[in-house]
């Protein structure tokens, strides 16, 4: 690590959580390229459809700790 990325990384983490994961995202963000319109839209009408779908008890759904503990196995196998 070069001195000023040393140097941006400890004057980041003495910004706020709030202010530490907007920085976060924006340079997350960075490394995507270009922005696919198509696909936000997409996404955004996919959560607006099962939003929908919740808060009609269409969907029982499932809880967070089950679907992380899937997701960190399927990780472990590769």
């Amino acid at each position: 690590m070069s001195f000023r990325v040393k140097q941006l990384l400890d004057e980041a983490l003495a910004l706020s959580p709030s202010e530490r994961a907007d920085l976060a995202a924006e340079l997350t963000a960075s490394l995507d390229g270009e922005t696919d319109v198509d696909a936000g839209a997409a996404w955004a009408a996919e959560l607006e459809r099962r939003a929908r779908r919740a808060l009609a008890g269409e969907t029982s759904g499932e809880d967070w700790e089950t679907v992380r503990a899937r997701i960190e196995e399927a990780l472990r196998r590769g």
